[in-house]
Formats: structure tokens, C-alpha cells, sequence
């Protein structure tokens, strides 16, 4: 069996080898095809979404913006395409409101259910009632500017959060209109409560504290997916980076969902097919044919047709092969290089 049959192989079911057609651009040049890629964690007014799509990155998902602004970029023509989640839903003076890189109408704070609640019983759920008016409000507001997911901040590093019974009238106001909900978990205790209320997906791999095994089972069997999100931290923090791979590792190796997320418009980042994120994945435990499936998945929607756009994503020969494959920064370098073509340039081999 040639190198670039065991190639093939390893990168699963998703990756096929592929020619470029003789009247496209590059002639003759073979490689290898997948789905068009997503990165799954991004902030379009915060980044320039063409440097993305240049490097092989075909749709994206924004999770934090204001509303009006994120459903105008949306409807943009042409790549990447764009599901979000409009405005963060946080507690008052919580996460990340007042930050200066929170762009303008990108925050909703929302008070907290029990707030100010009466002494008897008929008074607090009176009171639930009137505070609960607030949150089904602007779980509403992101619904009517297109939002498919709902962001809420959990960051007790940064200030105050949800408490359990305001989380869960966000996720009952969000579900009844037929959306996931993500959370921004840091600081102690917060990944646990946004997986013990049934969060769908964590916007980051936990960062902050080693999760035990029994929360990470949790986790899994209640069908939550994490966003990847490792290179913020190769970059800024080396602790926080094993921690989260560490993590990662035991979700991945439990059957837990990957998702390729990048954070791109945190700072300096790699835009598109980031080589570190890749890389720091491979470290994670996940397989060639595993990063390819998490940067190819479709949520936050059921199917990939949204990504569907006539392109595919193309990277080209040499690939590495054999034990290369197993290299953080071969298999990284390689899959970097992916480009966007035309479907119809492509022809199977």
C-alpha cells in the first residue's frame, strides 16, 4: 500500500484524494479534498473574516456581538458563512461587560431570578415570575436577529455570574425557541454548573481548574460538545494550556464532541486553519481523522448545508506519512497549508 493510501486512511472517512482540474488554477496539482471548514468560535467585529477564509476556513460561527451588527455581517454575500449568537447573556456587572474590547451593544445583563424575592411562598414565585419577563426578553432578542445559539458568560474570575436557577431560565427561555445553549465557563465551580444544568456546548476547553473524571463522564453522557480554543492559551499561558489539553485529552478519549474553535479576534491569532490549534489538539489525544471531523462539524446546526457554498477544502501534497502523521507540527504544518477551491475543480483519483 503506497504512503498515500495510509494517508488517506488515517485522515477517516471525510478525506478523499483528489487532482485539480487541468483548467483551473494549478493544473494537475493532487492533494487531498475535505468538507469546507469551520472554525466555531470567532468575533467577526473584532477580526477581518477574509484572512480566515484565505487560509481555508469556509464558514464560521460568532459567539459574541451585538446583534444587529452580527446578523448585517451575516448576510454578507460570498465566504465565509456565518451562524452566531448575538449578544453575551450575563449577570449584572458580570463578564465581560464594561471590558474595552467588548464591542458596543455586545453585552446583555439580565438580573438574577431570585432576586429581591418575597419572604412567602406565594410572593417568590410572583416575583420569579417578574424576573424572569427580562431574560425570556433577550433570549428573544437574539432569536429575531437570526441568532442559532445563545451565549451566556459564566466567569466567576471576572465577576459576578448566573446563579442555577437564573441559568436554567435561560436554557428553558432558549430551548423553547429551538436553540442550543453555549457557555463562556471559567473560574471555580463554573464548568461544573454549566454542566450539571445541561449547557450544550462549553465555548473553551476548561481552562481554569482540572475537571474530575465524574464531571467530564457528566459531560459526555449528557451529550455536551467543547470548543477547542487551546491556542489562546499556547500563547498567553502555559499552565492554562495543560489544563485544558489534560482535559480535553479525558472528554475526547470518554466519546466526547470536539469542536475546532480558535477565539480568532482574541489578540494575535493565526487566522483560518491555525497550525497551534491543530497541534495542540493532536497533543489532546484526537487523531488525524478526529481534528478533521471537529473542524468539519456542523453545529450549531444539524446538518452542513449551511456551509455548503459549491467549495470544498483542499490541501496539497506532500502529506505526511506514517508516523509524521502522529506529529503535532508535521500534521499541523500540512493541514495549514488547506486552501478553498471550487467543488468542481477537484476530481477524485
Amino acid at each position: 500500500m503506497t504512503d498515500a493510501a495510509d494517508t488517506s486512511d488515517a485522515l477517516g472517512p471525510l478525506a478523499r484524494r483528489v487532482r485539480r482540474s487541468l483548467n483551473g488554477d494549478h493544473p494537475g496539482q493532487t492533494g487531498t479534498m475535505l468538507p469546507p471548514l469551520v472554525d466555531h468560535h470567532v468575533h467577526l467585529q473584532l477580526t477581518d473574516p477574509d484572512a480566515a477564509v484565505a487560509r481555508g476556513v469556509a464558514a464560521v460561527v460568532d459567539l459574541g456581538a451585538d446583534p444587529g451588527a452580527i446578523a448585517t455581517i451575516a448576510r454578507t454575500e460570498g465566504l465565509p458563512h456565518v451562524r452566531y449568537a448575538g449578544a453575551f447573556l450575563t449577570a449584572p456587572g458580570g463578564y465581560p461587560a464594561g471590558r474595552s474590547w467588548a464591542p458596543a451593544g455586545s453585552v446583555r445583563e439580565l438580573r438574577l431570578v431570585g432576586e429581591g424575592a418575597g419572604e412567602g411562598a406565594g410572593d417568590a414565585a410572583l416575583e420569579h415570575r417578574a424576573l424572569a419577563g427580562p431574560i425570556e426578553a433577550a433570549v428573544d432578542e437574539q432569536h429575531r436577529f437570526g441568532a442559532s445559539v445563545v451565549k451566556v458568560a459564566l466567569n466567576a474570575s471576572a465577576g459576578p455570574v448566573f446563579d442555577r436557577p437564573t441559568l436554567d431560565a435561560v436554557l428553558a427561555a432558549a430551548r423553547s425557541r429551538g436553540l442550543p445553549v453555549a457557555a463562556h465557563a471559567e473560574g471555580a465551580g463554573m464548568a461544573a454548573l454549566a454542566i450539571e444544568a445541561g449547557v450544550d456546548v462549553l465555548v473553551h476547553a476548561s481552562f481554569t481548574e482540572r475537571l474530575d473524571d465524574a464531571l467530564v463522564a457528566a459531560a459526555v453522557a449528557g451529550g455536551q460538545a467543547w470548543i477547542s480554543t487551546l491556542a489562546i492559551h499556547v500563547r498567553d499561558d502555559a499552565a492554562a494550556a495543560e489544563i485544558a489539553i489534560d482535559n480535553l485529552r479525558r472528554f475526547h478519549a470518554a466519546g466526547g464532541r470536539v469542536l475546532y474553535g480558535t477565539d480568532l479576534g482574541n489578540g494575535d491569532l493565526s487566522p483560518g486553519v491555525n497550525p497551534h490549534e491543530i497541534a495542540a489538539l493532536v497533543r489532546a489525544g484526537l487523531a488525524p481523522s478526529a481534528v478533521i471531523a471537529a473542524l468539519a462539524d456542523p453545529w450549531p446546526e444539524r446538518t452542513a448545508d449551511w456551509t455548503d457554498a459549491g467549495v470544498a477544502t483542499f490541501v496539497p501534497d506532500p502529506a505526511p506519512a506514517g508516523a509524521a502523521l502522529a506529529e503535532p507540527e508535521a500534521f499541523a504544518a500540512w493541514l495549514a497549508t488547506a486552501r478553498i477551491v471550487p467543488t468542481e475543480e477537484l476530481e477524485p483519483r
